[in-house]
């Protein structure tokens, strides 16, 4: 008997940002495969025999391939296991959700997806930013900062973003050339406000604020590194 894949997305850092829904899930799975972003207090609500995979990325350590972790997704449903894939943020927010949602499909793999709230929206918010404001902000984009290695060409020109404020994932250790892009936007100037925020929701949080003439360097001094969300547009300093 074929078992069932859960995505569950994990919220941005907070353990208690999860959805009711989400935590269900990891209560009753049978095996857990978890990112390296999602707060391991969640992995306390488990059932004591559950098995517990990580399949994290981190900077300079080995990590699992994606076709790898798709590997175990199906392994482990066709052992007619409950399988939760918990997610940093929201599985389909830059979280490959789609590609192994594809790959269960692919090996006819009942699944299932339980939306988490993305660090996109999220993070900002916690730190005081608002991503849109009524009186500076109608709009707001989400790119990544890092796109695939394998892509012929680049999908993300920041020159040409037209919304009033951008947040940008995945980005802190490609910063100086987003900066440069940014700087190349007729809407953009060196004094358009930006925020780098680290581990945010988290207890160990950090903002770093300026501009797009001083961000870089603020960010050496302060020694920014990921995880973190970058804000740019006038929203930064919008409830100062």
């Amino acid at each position: 008997m074929v078992g069932k894949v859960i995505l569950v997305g994990a919220g941005p850092g907070d353990a208690e940002l999860i959805t009711i829904k989400g935590l269900k899930a990891i209560k009753e799975a049978d095996v857990i495969v978890y990112d390296n972003l999602i707060s391991k207090d969640l992995l306390n609500y488990a059932k004591k025999d559950a098995e517990l995979i990580y399949v994290g990325k981190r900077k300079g350590r080995h990590s699992f391939k994606q076709e790898e972790i798709n590997k175990i997704l199906v392994e482990k449903a066709k052992e007619g296991k409950l399988v939760v894939r918990l997610k940093g943020g929201d599985p389909f927010v830059f979280g490959r959700g789609g590609e192994e949602i594809l790959e269960l499909k692919r090996h006819n793999i009942p699944y299932e997806v339980i939306p988490g709230i993305t660090s996109a929206i999220a993070v900002p918010e916690v730190a005081g930013i608002p991503v849109t404001h009524r009186k500076v902000a109608t709009s707001f984009t989400v790119v990544t900062g890092h796109e695939a290695e394998d892509k012929k060409e680049k999908q993300v020109d920041l020159s040409k973003l037209n919304a009033d404020t951008i947040v940008i994932l995945m980005g802190i250790t490609n910063l100086e050339n987003l900066v440069k892009e940014l700087l190349q936007n007729p809407k953009r100037s060196k004094d358009t406000p930006v925020a780098i925020i680290m581990e945010g929701t988290t207890e160990n949080q950090r903002v770093i604020k300026g501009t797009l003439g001083n961000i870089v360097e603020k960010a050496k001094k302060e020694n920014a590194r990921p995880p973190g969300v970058i804000v740019v547009g006038e929203v930064v300093n919008v409830l100062e």
